[in-house]
């Protein structure tokens, strides 16, 4: 069953207000994004550790555990600091097959003080899945969640 992104985003600051632990909060918000968006198979965190991007607390099928930096969508937007949706993953130069079931994907880097922290990953078996409302309403759930960090990473 799929929410509105309002009401996930409500449903968001909420579960995420009480804490500033980055991974608890992250294992919450994959949960709701996982849960409350349809037609998406994994939904999760990426944080940055040196110069690659290391699996954080996700929903879905086991998933890579280390993406460089550029490459793939999540280190693409990881190294561009840009949201990448992705309408057809395996037109994507270099996209990293993680679960092949996966045809679209949105990423979306997570920043605190403007220092890179890692990326919010969402991947959809549907192609074509995510449009310009998708990437706004992820990119509020996305500064929701570094919001809730307090600017301590």
């Amino acid at each position: 069953m799929s929410v509105s992104y309002e009401d996930l985003l409500s449903q968001a600051r909420g579960l995420l207000s009480a804490q500033a632990h980055r991974v608890a909060n992250a294992a919450n918000l994959s949960a709701l994004i996982y849960h409350g968006l349809d037609r998406v198979n994994w939904a999760g965190f990426y944080f940055l550790e040196g110069d690659e991007l290391i699996v954080g607390p996700f929903q879905g099928q086991p998933a890579c555990v280390r993406i460089p930096m550029g490459k793939g969508v999540c280190g693409t937007a990881a190294a561009t600091l840009a949201t990448q949706r992705v309408a057809d993953v395996h037109a994507f130069e270099g996209h990293i097959a993680c679960d092949a079931a996966s045809r679209s994907e949105i990423v979306v880097p997570l920043l605190v003080d403007g220092q890179l922290i890692g990326v919010l990953d969402i991947d959809s078996p549907v192609p074509d899945r995510f449009s310009e409302a998708d990437q706004a309403g992820i990119e509020a759930l996305a500064k929701a969640y570094t919001d809730s960090l307090g600017g301590t990473i």
